[in-house]
């Protein structure tokens, strides 16, 4: 590896994944800030250097600092790595604006987000870009479950940036270490795309197993998925190879699997007969995979894209559509030929 180079990192957004990259970052001698939306939950960190909230029983390193007070450690930081849901994206660029001032020291903005802006259909490093323009922007995800990488379990993701150079060089070996693996990408969209869309497939999954429907129908869902979602990908400007990576096969396999998959879980309860409003009310935890659905089958939609699944997925989780109905649909499609294997 590289030799490392000291960074200053402040995580903007203390929810479960925001709170396992600000320890791995503390882990690897980083100076990190991690910030916090409310002071009460910060001071709660802090006491019992544990997030009880969003996860608990995994100890914060000594050296993460915590914080509610978003300007000094934002203007202090080189990096900072943006933790939200994709519905509040905006609104904490917003407060992160009004707070930076022109006497920053930011190179680059990063996005953990893993959803499309509902109305716009843009991509969190676009909402970024566009609220905060001057920074370059990136994004940095795949198949990572945060309470794993919080205790330290080996993981691989991919660093994708518009104009990735020797800063983002820097940042990659920064994060890198012997249990988080950080490749990089210059397939920005892709990058984006692959792990906003795995999250629909995931829900898919999950009515799978609460239909009980077995491991062949598991195993043909996600293999057609993974061609749609190529197909959905590259029509929105993607590169085709970047779908077959981290960002994309492989979130796609954690995801779909992982008993700690909200998406999958979600999916799964569906299945088993509960209602999506039901489900809905009252979380403390976002289930991404469901705005996901709306977004991107209204994307599809204004672009004449053809998603099969997705357009299932949204008859589901919108109009009430049965998902045995549902599943019935797609097996009585047209017959046709299956495309070649892909050329990566």
């Amino acid at each position: 590896m590289p030799e490392v180079t000291p960074i200053r990192f402040a995580v903007v957004g203390a929810g479960a994944w925001g709170t396992a990259m600000a320890a791995h970052l503390a882990r690897r001698g980083q100076p990190v800030s991690l910030v916090t939306r409310r002071p009460e939950h910060a001071l709660a960190m802090q006491l019992a250097r544990e997030n009880r909230d969003y996860l608990p029983g995994i100890g914060l390193p000594d050296n993460l600092a915590i914080t509610s007070d978003l300007g000094p450690a934002l203007r202090a930081a080189q990096v900072a790595l943006v933790a939200s849901p994709s519905h509040a994206l905006r609104e904490w660029c917003a407060h992160m604006g009004a707070v930076l001032g022109p006497a920053h020291q930011l190179q680059l903005l990063l996005s953990l987000v893993k959803g499309l802006e509902a109305d716009t259909h843009l991509r969190p490093s676009e909402v970024l870009a566009q609220v905060l323009p001057g920074v370059n922007v990136a994004t940095l995800t795949g198949p990572t479950n945060a309470a794993e990488v919080a205790r330290g379990l080996p993981a691989a993701m991919v660093l994708a940036a518009a104009s990735p150079g020797p800063f983002v060089a820097e940042v990659q070996a920064a994060m890198s270490g012997p249990s988080l693996r950080i490749y990089t990408s210059d397939d920005l969209p892709g990058a984006e795309y692959g792990a906003c869309i795995k999250n629909i497939y995931a829900i898919a999954a999950g009515l799978c197993d609460g239909l009980k429907l077995g491991d062949n129908a598991r195993a043909a869902l996600l293999t057609r998925a993974l061609t749609e979602m190529v197909r959905v990908g590259e029509a929105l400007g993607a590169r085709r190879e970047t779908f077959y990576g981290l960002s994309g096969f492989g979130d796609l396999v954690a995801t779909c699997h992982g008993g700690w998959s909200r998406n999958r879980e979600f999916g799964q309860r569906i299945g088993e007969g509960h209602l999506v409003a039901e489900l809905l009310a009252g979380r403390r935890t976002v289930v991404e995979g469901y705005r996901s659905t709306n977004a991107f089958f209204g994307l599809c939609q204004a672009r004449g894209i053809s998603a099969p699944i997705m357009a299932e997925m949204h008859a589901i989780l919108y109009q009430g559509k049965k998902p045995a109905e549902a599943l019935h649909a797609l097996m009585t499609r047209e017959l046709k030929r299956e495309a070649n294997p892909p050329a990566v």
